[in-house]
């Protein structure tokens, strides 16, 4: 059970006078902080959230599925100590639109302040956005927001009465994670972030060290570029044996029991194939690249995000192999990722041909436009809905791996409205247009389409097109890209994913298929009825596989650069 605050708010039930306020200007909840919370004023997103689950606090009940809690955000600039802030039916909601609408009933209500911070960026605008500050740009997590104790409310939506709330706690700081024998933490300050966002910005990245490396102090290493969501510390590492003695935890996305100790084992295992004989010698890096926008950069130059490719393959990993003894040459460098990693694997091989010498692409985000999940985003004129002579039917967004539909795209987007406006919620698709889009007169990213209505843009649509759908720019550009990746792209997607992420890879198949002079001589394979975020391996169920992409790729790139790898290239000397 949640620390709950042990206060019973109960709201009138007698019947609303004639003269009572009309329902959009009916004040249902007044918020406040006092100084000792901050002396100075505060800009952010305040939300409100409401939960039916007293199992853990609401503002860790929000999702896109049916289950979600319910909230309301507002934004603030310059909100003071003591000045009160209302929420009333005007304030947009998810799922609910309005307060007016949500039903009688009892409810656990929780209050969070996500700040802001604001910047003046090398392009000429000033924004205000909320700055990672060590936890992966997760609204719910960030330090330094403030949030209400859970308070229970039994709430009548036709009764005016106010609910006043106030603000009291503030999440604290977060540990780094301290380095050991085989892991290693670094950061550095980088120039070309530092100067587009005119403020010190940082990299980081967690690099776990080859077996013997104390002891060979001659050998140089390839690197493994091991790319995907904000990583905490290294993933998937444990040095000893699952705990048994930690209560069992339910998997529900993989109906499995006990998956905690499974993924121990499995981060055990790692440990001692790592460490044992004839596996090969490797620097692996997982980057931390946590932003205003979002908990990773996509690994790419961006108008809105700045040029976070350029800083990773041009200042990260040269820092990297400077300090571990890496090869520090493009044909000693590979990339692989799921999903999000995925997507960059394959962007920054493509984008960066001469830097990275193979990628392994699983259950990619959306590689071709066309299929941006189910939105065709250059034909299509509106994304929510699939539009006929006489109907609407709203598009799904989310599916299991028998096809039964938990979310639709406009869920997931307004989701996202709530919880930041201007591409500020910190979430999926908001993502997507930050990296994407060119920026707005306002110096946000440009919308795709309208956030609250799916209507599209074909002009945004088109600068995507040219600028970061990966299947057109190979098609259009092969004559110069082929030659360098040859042997190269190796994509991997369950036919069956969760986000429907298999369709804009059967488009890229289609072409990579058809590519001639050179062919492109890699890799494309399906998972059957496998969801997100299935890897290529047909021996595993998805469940397992996923923890074991550095045995994977690692020894499958270690093969294949024998015939990659330049003349006199050193193949040997990290094979001890």
């Amino acid at each position: 059970m949640i620390r709950l605050l042990p206060i019973l708010v109960f709201l009138s039930l007698a019947a609303i006078s004639a003269q009572s306020q009309s329902a959009a200007a009916r004040t249902y909840f007044t918020v406040t902080f006092d100084e000792g919370l901050s002396a100075s004023p505060l800009d952010g997103r305040l939300l409100l959230l409401f939960a039916k689950d007293d199992g853990q606090e609401p503002r860790f009940q929000l999702a896109d599925g049916p289950q979600t809690a319910q909230a309301f955000g507002i934004d603030l600039d310059g909100w003071k100590a003591g000045q009160p802030v209302t929420f009333d039916a005007t304030v947009f909601g998810y799922p609910i639109e309005s307060l007016k609408d949500v039903p009688f009933g009892e409810y656990w209500v929780q209050v969070l302040l996500h700040k802001y911070e604001t910047f003046t960026r090398a392009d000429g605008h000033t924004v205000k956005l909320p700055m990672d500050r060590g936890e992966g740009q997760q609204w719910n997590r960030a330090p330094g927001n403030l949030y209400s104790l859970p308070i229970r409310v039994i709430f009548n939506p036709q009764n005016p009465r106010n609910v006043a709330i106030k603000l009291s706690q503030a999440i604290p700081s977060i540990e780094p994670p301290q380095d050991s024998k085989y892991v290693k933490h670094v950061q550095i300050r980088s120039k070309l972030l530092s100067d587009f966002w005119g403020r010190d910005m940082y990299l980081g990245a967690h690099v776990l060290l080859p077996e013997g490396f104390d002891e060979h102090p001659n050998a140089k290493y390839p690197v493994a570029i091991f790319h995907g969501h904000f990583p905490s510390d290294f993933g998937g590492w444990r040095t000893e044996p699952a705990d048994t003695s930690q209560p069992c935890e339910y998997s529900s996305r993989f109906q499995l029991d006990c998956y905690n100790r499974i993924q121990q084992q499995e981060a055990y295992d790692f440990y001692k194939t790592w460490t044992g004989p004839n596996f090969p010698r490797a620097i692996v890096i997982e980057i931390q690249h946590a932003n205003p926008y979002y908990d990773d950069s996509y690994a790419v130059n961006s108008a809105n995000l700045g040029p976070y490719g350029d800083a990773i393959t041009y200042e990260l990993i040269p820092y990297i192999e400077q300090e571990f003894r890496g090869i520090g040459e493009g044909w000693a460098r590979f990339l692989y990722g799921g999903s999000t990693g995925g997507w960059e694997a394959l962007a920054a091989q493509v984008f960066y041909p001469d830097e990275y010498n193979g990628c392994f692409a699983a259950c990619p985000d959306p590689i071709d436009f066309r299929a941006y999940c189910l939105v065709n985003i250059y034909e299509d004129k509106n994304a929510y809905y699939e539009e006929g002579p006489f109907r609407r039917t709203l598009r799904p967004g989310h599916r299991d791996y028998l096809g039964n539909v938990s979310a639709t795209l406009k869920d997931m987007n307004y989701r996202e409205l709530v919880l930041g406006n201007y591409g500020r919620s910190g979430q999926q698709w908001d993502i997507w247009e930050a990296v994407y889009s060119p920026v707005d007169s306002n110096g946000y990213p440009q919308r795709l389409w309208d956030k609250y209505t799916g209507e599209i843009n074909p002009e945004v649509a088109a600068y995507w097109k040219e600028n970061y759908d990966l299947a057109y720019i190979l098609k259009r550009d092969w004559a110069t890209l082929g030659p360098k990746l040859k042997g190269k792209i190796h994509i991997y997607c369950g036919d069956m994913d969760n986000y429907y992420l298999n369709n804009a890879v059967y488009l890229m198949e289609d072409f990579l298929k058809e590519t001639t002079d050179p062919h492109y001589d890699g890799e494309v394979d399906y998972g059957d009825r496998a969801e997100h975020c299935w890897n290529g391996d047909h021996s595993q169920p998805n469940a397992i596989s996923r923890l074991r992409y550095n045995q994977m790729f690692i020894t499958k790139w270690a093969e294949e650069v024998k015939t990659r790898a330049p003349k006199g290239a050193d193949l040997m000397g990290w094979r001890y």
